[in-house]
């Protein structure tokens, strides 16, 4: 059994156990899980297709940990102005494992 859920305008394919990075979100010091409810389809004996979600579906994952993306490097050129800046980025992500789904 899968389930496609969106988060942050991003859609994922979860199943159960699955472990996914979503984005950084401000949690309470006590709270270890998360509950999605933008299901967008649930697989199973009869698969259900949301328009545009299901209703009283729902995702359950636990936090895992913090974790941080890789280094990108932004660099901004113009020839012959002598203009040159360099920056460099690294998103913030939650990693989660996928508990329960419930359709």
């Amino acid at each position: 059994m899968y389930a496609v859920i969106e988060d942050s305008g991003t859609q994922f394919k979860v199943g159960k156990g699955d472990i996914i990075r979503v984005d950084l979100r401000d949690l309470a010091e006590d709270q270890t899980e998360i509950e999605f409810d933008k299901v967008m389809l649930v697989s199973g004996d009869t698969p259900k297709i949301g328009t545009p979600y299901v209703d009283g579906a729902k995702v359950k994952a636990e936090v895992l940990t913090e974790v941080r993306g890789s280094k990108i490097t932004i660099i901004k050129y113009k020839r012959r102005k002598g203009y040159r800046r360099k920056r460099g980025h690294r998103q913030s992500f939650l990693r989660i494992r996928v508990t329960d789904i419930a359709a």
